[in-house]
């Protein structure tokens, strides 16, 4: 659509010699948060398996926390966040084991492609995670 408007926009100001439509405004044209969360080992059945997520006017998806997950996202948007960030490598965690649920979340929020895998393998991964709880599911180890 966004390359239609701007051909659109291309051709009138061609034809006019003015622009008529004026300058669009970029986040009329944002694309939604749109995300895929597989989850497993998470020890509830109802919270293991593969969940569309999507957030825009209103949130939808088969996500089982859409609503909630999709207010947390937008918080995280606000604080200028990025929970998808992996942890440094040269990080210093403590070694506390959180289980053995795993995650792995793909797709575009805020503009940005994200491919982010999340484990509950110690103290900075199990931050993380419940960072992005209920995108997320609870899960206490």
């Amino acid at each position: 659509m966004l390359r239609s408007l701007a051909t659109l926009a291309t051709l009138a100001t061609a034809a006019t010699g003015t622009s008529v439509l004026g300058p669009l405004p970029l986040p009329l044209f944002s694309a939604p948060d749109s995300l895929t969360v597989t989850v497993s080992q998470s020890g509830n059945p109802s919270a293991d398996g593969t969940f569309d997520l999507t957030c825009d006017d209103r949130a939808g998806g088969n996500h089982p926390a859409r609503e909630d997950a999709c207010a947390r996202l937008g918080s995280l948007a606000e604080e200028g966040a990025n929970p998808f960030k992996a942890v440094p490598a040269d990080q210093i965690c403590t070694q506390v084991y959180g289980g053995p649920a795993v995650a792995h979340i793909t797709g575009t929020w805020q503009g940005r492609d994200v491919d982010a895998r999340f484990s509950r393998a110690n103290g900075c991964e199990i931050d993380r995670w419940e960072n992005l709880e209920p995108v997320l599911p609870l899960v206490r180890g």
